[in-house]
């Protein structure tokens, strides 16, 4: 197993830097290697070769997200959900449901989002889950406004995920491992959603360069949520500046969700059609929203 463990984690690395079709097909690949090897072990290894199948299952679930599928991503989430229990571990079916409220945020359903978190929090037995929980129904309750909601969630997800038991070396660690302070990119995330822009920007402030360049599809979601902010609050330089830097990398990554955060700053940038240096990023931005790829998909 300590192979196909280090293989999962080069996999992650490997989303990072390119687009989700290449990667999700890796992944598949190994999903269904661990499947055959499963139903060959021993009974003492069999739940260790299902858990680790699941993780790459999961992961590709994210790559189908990013490849703008969320029905693959669903599919395929569900198969992680049923490999990790096969494997004796039922603590991804609470993240599961911080994936589809993730899905359900991306689409504006802000009831869906809380509701799913909120089940998600309820079912989970670690804090790092709860944490993550939490911080998804914050996005939720900042879809429709509620800061005071926002702000306990927040709250609560703070304190769930400082207090988090560092994560071992049997099973790779559910959600991002790639941005250095996630409880402030979300935080700035619902700021800038909650109409606080400023505050978004407080938040997320000088982020971005803690986040090693190889981690791009990282650095391209921070940067996109960052530039956002900075043009709601009228920097439209260093809001441009980011957001070519962004587009270059989604032009590499194929991200459908920092897709839809550039095209709401393309429509903020809108109101300086006079400025140059918009003029000059816009065009960019373009080519950052175009895409003709097509994503992995579900089995027959």
């Amino acid at each position: 197993m300590p192979y196909f463990r280090n293989v999962f984690d080069e996999f992650r690395r490997l989303g990072q830097l390119f687009g989700p079709a290449v990667v999700a097909q890796l992944c598949i690949a190994a999903t269904s290697a661990l499947r055959g090897m499963a139903h060959q072990a021993q009974p003492a290894h069999r739940g260790v070769v299902l858990r680790l199948a699941s993780r790459f299952a999961e992961y590709t679930g994210w790559m189908a997200q990013e490849a703008g599928s969320d029905a693959a991503s669903l599919w395929w989430t569900e198969q992680a959900v049923q490999l990790a229990a096969d494997g004796g571990d039922d603590e991804l079916a609470a993240y599961a449901l911080v994936r589809r409220a993730e899905l359900a945020l991306y689409t504006g359903d802000s009831m869906a989002t809380v509701q799913l978190a909120r089940l998600a929090g309820q079912q989970a037995r670690s804090a790092r889950i709860r944490g993550l929980a939490a911080q998804r129904e914050a996005q939720g309750h900042a879809l429709v406004g509620d800061r005071d909601a926002c702000r306990r969630a927040l709250d609560r997800g703070a304190e769930l995920t400082s207090g988090a038991a560092p994560p071992g070396d049997a099973d790779p660690v559910l959600g991002s491992i790639h941005l250095p302070d996630l409880t402030a990119f979300v935080a700035g995330w619902c700021m800038h959603d909650l109409g606080s822009p400023a505050e978004a920007v407080t938040l997320l402030g000088d982020g971005l360069d803690a986040i090693p360049a190889e981690s791009r599809r990282a650095r391209a979601r921070y940067g996109a949520r960052l530039a956002l902010a900075l043009a709601n609050v009228g920097e439209i330089e260093p809001a441009c500046a980011i957001a070519e830097l962004v587009a270059s990398h989604v032009a590499l990554i194929d991200s459908a969700t920092i897709r839809a955060d550039l095209l709401r700053l393309s429509r903020v940038l809108n109101r300086w059609p006079k400025n140059p240096t918009v003029r000059r990023t816009l065009p960019h931005l373009a080519i950052g929203l175009h895409t003709h790829r097509i994503g992995p998909g579900t089995p027959g």
